[in-house]
């Protein structure tokens, strides 16, 4: 190796190395962090978009949803709910001018166990972006995986809306998924991670040893064996160990901390996860109906607690956006 290429070598960080085997996605709404460490997609949630919603470079991206919600009309409810759709849409649109890949927008989680509340709430998101001029295949719908979710998105797949299917914690709900057809799931790893610690007291565990990391590695080497379409990306991540574990994964999505974490660090990654390996493992195909789902799911007691535990905390942060938007909206001037 030359001296110039050893000092190449040498200068690449841990997420130059991460983002040659695995498709690196931005956890955040904030435009300037994303922007900060190129990745190619990013995901939003309720709660992400609540926190940048109340930094003060983003009031216009407000004040141009509040706007569009009164010129919509109807009722003060209803001049709210176009509104806070286009405040989704808005922060997707500005993310997009940045990333070349796609943006995650994700359904209200109150809908979570009505189909076609969801499949109405996918494409009212669909119809605003392309009034921007953005494709379909620029967007993900995020659905909460409940059983009801992911009957949502077999239906928008079919129309060709692309889903991401997130609070995915059970094995149950993402053999459901891939039976479904859906584009990319999203499993947690740091909320699985959070029960154990709880439930055992043990925090400290080795590389390959997170009960996070082998949910997510079990499901991978599942996708890969039985040539799933569905693809896998890790999320919710306590640290960067976890993200290391599942080098190779199809994606992960990592907050703004724990990106500048990779891009400070040079440790050497070894790829964890492959097709090639996944295709030799010891693994039982399974199918699953309604009913099926919904014992394999129970039969978990760490994928029920957090699944209802993330429905409400997302349902928390939906309503604290639109009491938000409310206020400023009855302000009439679009800031308090």
């Amino acid at each position: 190796m030359s001296g110039d290429s050893a000092k190449k070598q040498k200068m690449a960080t841990s997420l130059d190395k991460l983002k040659e085997n695995t498709i690196v996605v931005a956890d955040t709404g904030d435009i300037h962090a994303i922007s900060r460490y190129l990745p190619t997609d990013a995901t939003t949630n309720p709660s992400l978009l609540l926190a940048a919603a109340q930094m003060p470079e983003y009031k216009d991206l407000i004040q141009d949803a509040i706007d569009f919600g009164k010129k919509q009309g109807g009722t003060e409810d209803q001049q709210l709910t176009n509104a806070i759709d286009k405040l989704f849409v808005n922060f997707g649109t500005e993310i997009l001018k940045i990333v070349p890949g796609r943006v995650s927008t994700e359904v209200d989680a109150r809908l979570s166990f009505d189909v076609e509340a969801s499949v109405t709430k996918a494409k009212r998101f669909i119809e605003l972006y392309e009034a921007q001029g953005i494709s379909k295949d620029r967007i993900l719908i995020k659905l909460g995986t409940t059983w009801e979710g992911v009957q949502a998105a077999k239906i928008l797949e079919a129309e060709g809306i692309h889903c991401n299917m997130t609070l995915l914690f059970s094995f149950a709900q993402a053999v459901a998924c891939a039976e479904a057809g859906v584009t990319l799931i999203s499993p947690f790893v740091g909320r699985i991670y959070d029960w154990y610690v709880k439930s055992s007291g043990k925090s400290d565990y080795g590389l390959l040893e997170d009960p996070g990391v082998q949910s997510v590695t079990k499901i991978y080497n599942y996708y890969k064996k039985y040539g799933y379409k569905t693809v896998v990306m890790g999320a919710s991540f306590r640290n960067t160990k976890q993200i290391k574990a599942l080098t190779g994964c199809d994606l992960l999505t990592i907050s703004p901390k724990l990106l500048e974490q990779l891009q400070s660090d040079d440790d050497q990654l070894k790829v964890q996860l492959t097709e090639e390996s996944a295709k030799t493992m010891d693994m039982e195909q399974i199918h699953l109906n309604e009913s099926q789902y919904r014992y394999l799911h129970n039969e978990d007691p760490m994928a029920v607690e957090k699944l209802a535990e993330g429905i409400r905390k997302f349902a928390v942060d939906s309503i604290k956006l639109e009491k938000m938007l409310r206020e400023r909206m009855q302000a009439g001037n679009g800031s308090k």
